[in-house]
């Protein structure tokens, strides 16, 4: 199958939409073998844009109350409970003595410039941010089953049989984006960090882009029919600040800055991990020669894809739409040529 790079050529997403001077590509490197599942991130995208409730009903046995990315889900932490694989070795952790994970530079340079989102700080609205701070700052949430290494507390704690894969998922703002292609308002456009946001007040509630996602990222409200999805909060990124979600996540599972330093920090990560026993780490998304071209929120994974919901080889979904245009444009003309013909042919 031919990489979205073949078909469209490579794509600097922001000089491409026509920014001039336009920044480094920001994205997220989410690295699931430290998500310890407490929500932080669902909670702190909530509060900073604004996202309706959702998910107060657990699903079955799980902590996954939420189950997908909706219209009212920006961030979906996944619970997914497996055999422990033979051999395995719990990934060291934050703060696990076996190797902590350490943070983006980009992260942290601008989450010590970013004033605390607890509504003290003037320029924030009051009260934004309070529950996600709170969430991010305890330690208790360390405690989650099957997040520390085996034999730690007691109980579920302790049982060395089976593990939870966690992982926070969130729209991968492709480089190659369908649902860009698709939208007949314009209400999809590329933003200057080489992200993609909807634009809600322009949606016209089509629905095109929500078949034309290759992960069923977007959305729409049953209350208003308009297209929702992750800005990567586009409104912090043009103040300098870190994305809400990054920013609330206590173990650094979620890195914030430009992608190619992320790229390079995921395949330093990969090597670690695959040096201390775990082998099945693997990188999900970074690829640039991948069907759509690399993704501006990629994933360290502990398992197939698949086993997180996401497809193994996600493409451009309008790969083939300009060999369609072409052809249609074709038939037209031998239409046309057919028509003055038979026109041409009566008349004489």
């Amino acid at each position: 199958m031919p990489d979205a790079n073949s078909l469209y050529g490579p794509l600097d997403p922001a000089p491409d939409a026509g920014w001039e001077s336009a920044p480094p590509r920001m994205g997220f490197f989410t690295d699931t073998s430290v998500c310890i599942g407490c929500k932080a991130c669902e909670v702190a995208c909530k509060e900073w844009n604004g996202v309706p409730d959702s998910g107060f009903d657990l699903l079955g046995m799980s902590y996954d109350n939420t189950g997908a990315l909706t219209a009212n889900s920006w961030r979906h932490v996944a619970f997914i409970e497996q055999p422990r694989p033979a051999g395995h070795r719990t990934p060291p952790f934050a703060g696990d003595p076996t190797g902590a994970v350490t943070s983006s530079p980009t992260s942290a340079a601008v989450g010590a410039a970013t004033a605390p989102d607890t509504g003290t700080d003037p320029g924030l609205p009051p009260g934004r941010g309070e529950a996600a701070a709170r969430m991010a700052a305890g330690p208790e949430f360390l405690g989650m089953p099957g997040a520390q290494p085996p034999g730690r507390g007691t109980g579920v704690e302790s049982r060395t049989d089976f593990r939870w894969l966690m992982m926070s998922d969130v729209c991968k703002h492709c480089t190659h984006a369908a649902c860009l292609d698709v939208c007949p308002t314009g209400s999809l456009f590329r933003t200057e960090f080489g992200t993609v946001v909807v634009q809600e007040d322009i949606c016209n509630g089509c629905g095109y882009c929500i078949s034309a996602c290759p992960y069923g990222v977007i959305d729409q409200r049953k209350d208003d029919g308009r297209a929702w999805k992750c800005t990567l909060c586009y409104d912090r990124l043009g103040a300098g600040m870190t994305p809400a979600c990054a920013q609330a996540c206590p173990t650094e599972s979620i890195q914030y800055g430009p992608l190619d330093e992320l790229r390079d920090r995921a395949a330093q990560r990969v090597a670690t991990l695959h040096e201390r026993g775990v082998p099945e780490a693997r990188l999900y998304g970074h690829d640039p020669t991948d069907g759509v071209g690399g993704d501006g929120a990629f994933f360290l994974l502990l398992d197939q894809p698949e086993v997180y919901g996401l497809p193994p080889d996600p493409v451009v979904t309008t790969r083939d739409l300009p060999k369609m245009w072409k052809r249609a444009g074709l038939a037209a003309l031998a239409m046309a040529a057919a028509t003055v013909a038979a026109f041409v042919g009566g008349s004489s």
